[in-house]
This record gives structure tokens, C-alpha cells and sequence, in this order.
């Protein structure tokens, strides 16, 4: 009773994060930035500040559909961050600067977190369907259950390790844009609150996964 009662607790969070960022995003949106530089600008320039060289930036549909793909050594800017010249662009540009920055010098958690893709993509189409097998085959082939345990724990360990690759690189935005002119005293927190909201759709996606985990392991032990 009580595990149901967190996962719809964390149901309920989620869906309040999610909302509140669109509307921070949408808020922020509307709040020009002085510089006038676009989203795309505001990416390349933070990438030239820094040395980068073979980043490209690029549009990508979709609304907060932005993401730094080190496989490819590009950033893909929604249409909304692309062409803006706002506050909500300036923020998500960078934030996904920093990525491209992690990956120029080795961030070790961004290096562990590309490494486990591969694995979290194969368990990611496996892990419901192996757990479900173990549940129905558990008085004949018990081990069933934990490999897909334990193909889920990969996908746990993935979220968590995204955690402070999410959060440094909202670090190195905010640091940047401020050093760089690009936000003043009185947009900073605007770009702050925008990045703030976007961790914390991680957070709720590392507990909901570990709850998760944890009730696996507990069905299992049973």
C-alpha cells in the first residue's frame, strides 16, 4: 500500500514539475534579452569563448526537444530557443553549451553516462518484457526475475548519473552568461529559475526510478 501510495505521489510531481517548467519556459520566453543575441548565437559564441571549434549548432523541432549529441559534436536547439532572443533561450542554449564543454574535457560522469547508452538502450526495450517473464516464470526459472533487475538498475544508474551532468552544466551556463554580459542583475535569476525547474525533471525521474528498483527487488526477495 505505502510503495503505491509513493509512486503516485511521485505520479502527481512530475506532472506538476513538468508543468511549471513549460510555464517558467513560456514566462521566460517573453522576457527579452538586451544583448539581442539569439539562442544559436548565444551557443556559439559561449562555444568560441571556450575554444570549441568542431561544435556545430543546429535547429531540431519540437518544443524543449533540446540536446547536446557528443556522438555527432552538436547542439540542438528547439525552434523556440534557435531563433529567440530571450531569457529562456540564452539559458537553455548555454545549458546545452555546457554540455559540449563536458565532453571537450572529459567530464567524467558525462564519459560514464555516454558509455552506458548503448547498454541502457538494449535494456530500455528488454527490461519490461524479462521482468514480466520473471514474474510469470518465477516458481521455474527464479534467476529470470533478477537479470531483469538487474537490466533495470542499469537504467537506474543512468538516471542517476545524469544528475550531476545536468547540474553542472547548468553551473557552467549561468557562470558563463553572467562573466559574458549575456544576463545582468536583474535577468539572472530569470535564467536561473528557467534551469532550476528543467533539474528537477531529473530528480523526479532518478527517485521514480530508484522507488522502482527498490519494489522489484522487494517482489523478487518475496
Amino acid at each position: 500500500m505505502i510503495i503505491w501510495l509513493i509512486f503516485i505521489a511521485l505520479t502527481i510531481l512530475s506532472l506538476i514539475v513538468q508543468s511549471t517548467l513549460k510555464n517558467k519556459f513560456a514566462k521566460y520566453s517573453q522576457e527579452p534579452l538586451d544583448s539581442g543575441l539569439t539562442g544559436a548565437q548565444v551557443a556559439l559564441k559561449m562555444l568560441y569563448d571556450n575554444g570549441i571549434h568542431d561544435v556545430s549548432v543546429i535547429s531540431t523541432s519540437g518544443m524543449l526537444t533540446d540536446h547536446y549529441d557528443p556522438t555527432k559534436k552538436t547542439i540542438a536547439l528547439s525552434d523556440d530557443v534557435y531563433n529567440s532572443c530571450s531569457i529562456a533561450a540564452a539559458a537553455v542554449a548555454a545549458h546545452e553549451t555546457g554540455h559540449a564543454i563536458q565532453d571537450a574535457t572529459s567530464y567524467a560522469p558525462l564519459r560514464m553516462r555516454s558509455a552506458l547508452v548503448p547498454v541502457v538502450k538494449f535494456a530500455s526495450m528488454t527490461v519490461q518484457w524479462v521482468i514480466l517473464a520473471g514474474m510469470l516464470l518465477i516458481n521455474i526459472f527464479p534467476d529470470l526475475l533478477w537479470i531483469g533487475i538487474a537490466l533495470f538498475a542499469v537504467t537506474t544508474l543512468f538516471s542517476i548519473i545524469t544528475l550531476p551532468v545536468e547540474v553542472n552544466a547548468s553551473t557552467r551556463a549561468i557562470a558563463w552568461l553572467t562573466n559574458a554580459g549575456i544576463v545582468d542583475y536583474d535577468s539572472r535569476p530569470m535564467a536561473i529559475d528557467a534551469l532550476k525547474w528543467a533539474a528537477y525533471t531529473y530528480f523526479i525521474a532518478a527517485i521514480s526510478s530508484l522507488a522502482t528498483l527498490l519494489y522489484y527487488i522487494g517482489i523478487a526477495r518475496r
